[in-house]
């Protein structure tokens, strides 16, 4: 049985994971770190709950504890911080998304991946077994794909990455070029932001955020031979996803991605948003600088942490 550390519960994805785990016999959280938004009583509540042995003080000693860590607090601007002293200690590391939110730290990843680091992630929406239905019917009958659009709700960067994610998922190995932001529109109080992609191959992609409220996720992709449509089924897709990182665990087969293909979908969000600053005009990913910086995470925090108590 794997031993998962996760570091910071802070969204529903840390009781959701170690649900799915416990249905099955490979892996299971063993101990908690936190030092973000949640109460001593709500990590006691987790530990209780899901019979985890240990609470740590010191992500070093829980380093020497755990063969796998799952870093799942909602400030990506700390993911790097708080993987660091696994990755200095050769332990594989799940980042949870959106696995960072500037092309620095985006870097920072790549170098340690470089270096041999085993950085795991990030959105579920990448996995999910609506794409394993696609990819399962023949290419020939399938055709190659010529445009996908996707949409997803709530906010413009922490849930909007699943859309992003979602349309990485489907093209496989083929690179954004380059971001435009297309407008926003408004249905009444509802605004809803457009954005419009091209990738290396001549493909194309669009990804809408309705920022008012959830909406489900969905994927048009239309292909030389004909159009697919999807509806996500959210209920699986922890599940989807899990299992792909279970199998890396046993050195299965699985189809989790490099860490460069990760940060890509965070370089074409961080293009799309130059862009959007820019009044709409297109931006190369390749012309992306740190200067240019990016979606702040310390304030998605304190936001997300004032929702949490409000609806207690």
């Amino acid at each position: 049985m794997f031993r998962i550390g996760t570091v910071n519960i802070d969204t529903s994805h840390a009781p959701s994971f170690a649900e799915i785990l416990q249905k099955g016999d490979v892996a299971r959280y063993t101990c908690v770190y936190n030092d973000g938004f949640r109460t001593d009583e709500e990590v006691e509540a987790f530990i209780k709950r899901f019979g985890l042995e240990t609470r740590y003080a010191s992500l070093d000693e829980m380093a020497k504890n755990v063969d796998i860590a799952f870093i799942q607090g909602c400030d990506w601007d700390r993911h790097l911080e708080l993987a660091e002293p696994f990755v200095k200690a050769g332990v594989p590391v799940f980042i949870d998304k959106p696995i960072a939110g500037n092309l620095r730290d985006c870097h920072k990843l790549e170098e340690w991946a470089a270096s041999g680091a085993v950085i795991l992630g990030t959105s579920a929406l990448r996995y999910t077994y609506e794409h394993d239905e696609f990819f399962a019917l023949p290419a020939a009958d399938r055709g190659d794909i010529v445009h996908v659009t996707t949409s997803v709700g709530v906010d413009e960067f922490n849930y909007a990455i699943h859309a992003v994610e979602s349309i990485k998922g489907f093209m496989r190995g083929d690179k954004p070029a380059a971001v435009r932001y297309i407008g926003r529109s408004h249905a009444g109080e509802t605004p809803v932001d457009s954005y419009y992609v091209t990738f290396e191959s001549g493909a194309s992609a669009c990804y809408h955020i309705c920022l008012k409220g959830w909406q489900p996720s969905t994927a048009t992709v239309i292909t030389t031979k004909t159009t697919y449509v999807y509806k996500i089924d959210t209920n699986k897709v922890y599940e989807a996803m899990l299992k792909h990182v279970c199998n890396f665990l046993q050195g299965k087969d699985n189809l989790l991605v490099s860490v460069p293909e990760m940060t890509e979908s965070v370089k074409l969000m961080l293009a799309g948003r130059k862009s959007k600053q820019l009044g709409g005009a297109e931006v190369l990913v390749a012309s992306l600088m740190e200067e240019d910086g990016g979606f702040d995470g310390a304030a998605f925090e304190k936001e997300y942490a004032a929702q949490q108590r409000a609806a207690k």
